[in-house]
């Protein structure tokens, strides 16, 4: 399984329109060389920007609108999953981060809204509506599992995915460089006390004053990085086999051990 994690530049300068042009452009680049990715991964609210809160609502979309849009034809074009990264849907009168997880026809397999909304200098919680729906899909990779950002903190989240099945984890952010060891702590916990793959897909760049971590990343089950960007704009390019999951929880049966505790 090919994973090209878009790790794109999320400044105050090239803004909604510069940053779709920049992805065509890395997409046109991979159709070009024939280096396609089975997953394409793009970072959380990448569009507008995380941090641009006066324009959130300038910015949202329908579920099927501009993003779905294109990246449903580039799903086709390329013959790959496309996890969407996320966007500000509107929905009735209300705001959502919401993410999509496209098959290789350009079809939704998967809509996940984040549940856990940001609090800590952030207008994240005034603004959006909480996802209430814990997502996980099938895919021809396995069970993936949809999280976005701060979902990241809650343990609680991904053991509902487990429980569900959930082999791959899939998580898209703007995570700021501040907290960068909290970033790559918790990927690795994450992946490591679930006993899944988790492809983190984070931005670069600074927005409102606020640089962004980069440090996209692929996990494998026992919490080792495989792949790992540094802090620049870059596509991340990596290769993982889907079936060390069941492996290493038949040769380390943790998840079988668990006990239930209320």
């Amino acid at each position: 399984m090919r994973i090209a994690t878009l790790q794109l530049p999320i400044d105050d300068i090239s803004g909604i329109d510069g940053r779709f042009r920049l992805t065509e452009e890395l997409l046109l680049g991979m159709e070009r060389s024939g280096r396609r990715p089975d997953l394409l991964m793009l970072p959380e609210i990448w569009g507008c920007g995380f941090f641009d809160y006066d324009r959130y609502k300038d910015c949202c979309e329908d579920v099927r609108g501009r993003t779905y849009e294109f990246f449903s034809g580039w799903a086709k074009r390329l013959g790959c999953w496309v996890h969407t990264g996320s966007f500000i849907e509107k929905r009735g009168e209300d705001y959502y981060n919401t993410c999509l997880l496209l098959d290789r026809k350009g079809e939704i397999a998967a809509q996940y809204s984040k549940i856990h909304l940001f609090t800590y200098k952030s207008r994240e919680f005034e603004l959006f509506k909480p996802g209430t729906e814990v997502v996980v899909t099938d895919s021809e990779f396995g069970r993936v599992g949809l999280s976005i950002c701060y979902d990241l903190r809650f343990p609680e989240q991904y053991r509902k995915m487990v429980d569900m099945g959930a082999e791959i984890l899939l998580i898209c952010a703007e995570w700021p460089v501040q907290r960068l060891p909290h970033w790559r702590l918790l990927c690795q916990t994450r992946a490591l006390e679930n006993q899944c793959i988790i492809v983190a897909c984070n931005a670069s760049g600074t927005q409102g004053g606020v640089p962004c971590a980069g440090h996209s990343m692929t996990v494998n089950p026992y919490g080792k990085i495989y792949f790992e960007a540094d802090a620049d704009a870059c596509v991340l390019w990596s290769e993982i086999d889907p079936a060390e999951v069941p492996k290493a929880r038949e040769h380390f049966p943790v998840l079988r051990d668990r006990v239930d505790i209320r």
